[in-house]
């Protein structure tokens, strides 16, 4: 049991179970249950109650520990148990089953015992015998089937307390007075010492109270000071809350703005490299339809000069110049107006192949600026998003703290990239 449950128990079995009552009055209620359990040996037993009369031994000698410690002095406690649970149902009658149970089982023991072998015994070989839990369960068995009447309880105490008054009335007077002033000093120095003990125990209470109450006043005021601080915190913490979600707010406005511009500009970026990719495709068809015009009319001048007369004999079939080795004037003359002619439509169509290949060229570099310009705004939205939903975050966390952090600065908008 917890410590609170076994003194309640403990406090009921001394004063309604009646075991405070053994240790009053010099023992008087103890001496009438010795009294009660020799008439219950002269009863039942009365062979081993002759035998003890014989030795002298009485009731007292052996069984004072049985009632006044309820058998837990020199029995195990497997026996103690079934004792104490029976006492708690039947009350303390119990005990007269027990001891009678004891005798009856130790009579033939008994009665070939001396005085001192009794004692012995009582005292060391009975506890051993009970050591064994199926001994102490045959015991209590046997004690459960003792009768032991109320009445005859009820008798024995009345025949015990007629005994008492009969001595008592042969006894002298003066010697009674002498007693009774006797226990009356000893109850009135006991009384004044527990009225001692209860003053200086009072004392002592209040002393301790006045600690206490000091104690519990200084940690209310100690309290209250927290208590004043911490509702002081918490309206400053509501202000800064809201301060933080202005702020957020606002942060929230500027991103979208900011998000709004990056993607309008993302479609006029996509737009235009569409346009110029468009643009460089035409130019490279184009391109491709002037080198096969080109080379289609660089296949008739071949052919024309291969068929001229003269003109084989200046140009090779691959269109390399020849050295005439003899001519004459009108030949070198006419060879040098069609030569000429030649060289400068030769020149004009390389010069325009060239014009063609810067511009393509052009728009391939301006395609690759464009798409580079695109992909940094690409990732610069990206870390603005991260960055805006982060310290979003971080600023909903700080505003819902227990303690106010410094409000997040706004970032850096990104910047806008040129077209």
């Amino acid at each position: 049991m917890p410590e609170e449950q076994a003194f309640c128990v403990f406090v009921k079995i001394m004063y309604d179970y009646g075991l405070r009552d053994l240790y009053r009055n010099n023992f008087e209620d103890l001496h009438c249950k010795f009294f009660q359990l020799e008439k219950l040996m002269q009863e039942q037993l009365p062979d081993l109650h002759s035998h003890f009369s014989d030795l002298n031994l009485e009731a007292h000698m052996y069984a004072s520990q049985w009632f006044l410690t309820l058998f837990t002095a020199k029995f195990p406690l497997c026996m103690v148990f079934h004792i104490i649970d029976l006492l708690l149902c039947e009350g303390m009658n119990i005990i007269f089953h027990v001891a009678l149970a004891l005798l009856k089982t130790s009579k033939e023991d008994l009665l070939q015992a001396d005085f001192e072998g009794a004692l012995k015994f009582f005292r060391v070989q009975l506890p051993k015998r009970y050591r064994a839990e199926e001994n102490a369960r045959r015991l209590m068995e046997q004690a459960c089937n003792i009768k032991v009447p109320t009445k005859k309880l009820k008798k024995y105490e009345r025949e015990y307390q007629t005994m008492r008054e009969s001595q008592l009335q042969q006894e002298d007077p003066m010697d009674r007075y002498k007693r009774e002033n006797r226990r009356l000093q000893e109850a009135s120095m006991r009384l004044e010492q527990e009225n001692d003990d209860l003053a200086h125990e009072l004392v002592t209470s209040k002393i301790a109270l006045r600690n206490d109450l000091d104690q519990a006043e200084d940690k209310a005021d100690v309290l209250n000071k927290e208590l004043l601080l911490t509702k002081q915190k918490l309206v400053e913490t509501e202000e800064e809350k809201r301060k933080q979600e202005e702020e957020t707010a606002q942060l929230k406005e500027v991103f979208r703005k900011q998000l709004e511009k990056a993607e309008s500009e993302i479609k006029k970026t996509t737009a235009i490299i569409a346009e110029y990719k468009q643009i460089c495709s035409q130019l490279s068809t184009r391109l491709e339809k002037q080198q096969a015009a080109s080379k289609d009319e660089l296949e008739v001048v071949k052919g024309k000069v291969m068929a001229c007369k003269h003109c084989s004999e200046i140009f090779s079939k691959e269109g390399a110049l020849k050295v005439p080795a003899v001519s004459t004037d009108n030949k070198g003359i006419e060879t040098d107006d069609e030569k000429d002619a030649l060289k400068k439509q030769l020149r004009e169509m390389e010069l325009e192949l060239a014009q063609t290949k810067l511009q393509l060229v052009e728009a391939k570099c301006k395609i690759q600026e464009l798409e580079h310009q695109r992909g940094a705004l690409m990732n610069e939205i990206q870390a603005a998003k991260n960055s805006w939903f982060s310290k979003t975050l971080n600023s909903i966390k700080t505003a819902t703290g227990t303690q106010a952090a410094p409000p997040p600065q706004p970032p850096v908008p990104p910047r806008e990239g040129s077209t």
